[in-house]
């Protein structure tokens, strides 16, 4: 079985930036390369778990990667990472990204919740030929020196979004240009609509991106893998033969 995450990092500090706003900088392995794009992400498997998450990469210069995690009640990085994890060894996989404005774009507009706030400081801090303009919903307090450009800040109640509004709301610069949006799911379906049939941009002309469901909820997992990491490693087995034990597990 190959490994969803190939590569392994260590934790080398953690810091909290915001009640639901934690930094972790990781030693990247070498061969981890940057695709250039300022919204790449990557996938991360934490000490104990199978399941990968994505996340933002905030940056990633030589041999340090940054990710800012948001952490919440339940899930498989928002608990560990609320943990003095310095010195874990995590997976991580190589990262994509998708952030391409076109050729004629004269500027970019970003709007998104706190699971957006990682990739649009780091393109406010990339794009530095065309005008920006940023849109953060939280609902915490405004994080401050967060983002190197002026932003807007929106308010919302943990768990809510109401991200469609607001961009539904915006009054867009002239001329053609790229808005990027990440966040609530159903937020950027919504969002999606309305550019497509009431703005009538083409599809090179922006890019939204669902991070999360609110309507799913957050799901307790029906087995839990950390037992069966933890007797697997035990039992000295190999991780490819943990892994189907857990499989094995689910399907019973």
């Amino acid at each position: 079985m190959i490994s969803r995450t190939p590569f392994d990092a260590v934790v080398r500090e953690r810091r909290v930036l915001s009640e639901h706003l934690v930094r972790l900088v990781l030693e990247a392995p070498d061969g981890l390369v940057s695709t250039g794009m300022p919204d790449e992400w990557l996938a991360l498997t934490v000490p104990g778990q199978f399941q990968t998450r994505y996340y933002t990469v905030r940056a990633l210069d030589e041999a340090l990667l940054t990710i800012d995690v948001v952490v919440h009640e339940q899930g498989l990085v928002t608990e560990w990472a609320q943990t003095d994890c310095v010195g874990d060894v995590v997976g991580i996989a190589a990262p994509k990204g998708s952030f391409q404005p076109p050729p004629d774009a004269g500027w970019v507009v970003l709007a998104g919740d706190l699971t957006a706030l990682p990739a649009m400081a780091r393109i406010s801090e990339t794009v530095t030929t065309l005008p920006v303009t940023v849109h953060a919903e939280i609902s915490d307090d405004p994080v401050q020196d967060y983002f190197a450009r002026p932003v807007e800040w929106h308010h919302a109640e943990p768990g809510e979004s109401a991200l469609a509004d607001i961009v539904r709301g915006l009054e867009w610069p002239a001329g053609p240009g790229y808005f990027w949006m990440g966040g609530e799911s159903a937020q950027m379906r919504e969002i999606r609509r309305h550019l497509r049939h009431d703005v009538g941009w083409d599809t090179r002309h922006y890019d939204v991106m669902g991070y999360w469901s609110g309507s799913r909820g957050r799901q307790v997992r029906a087995v839990d893998p950390g037992p069966i990491y933890a007797a697997g490693k035990v039992a000295g087995k190999s991780d490819e033969q943990i892994w189907a034990d857990y499989d094995e597990a689910r399907n019973t």
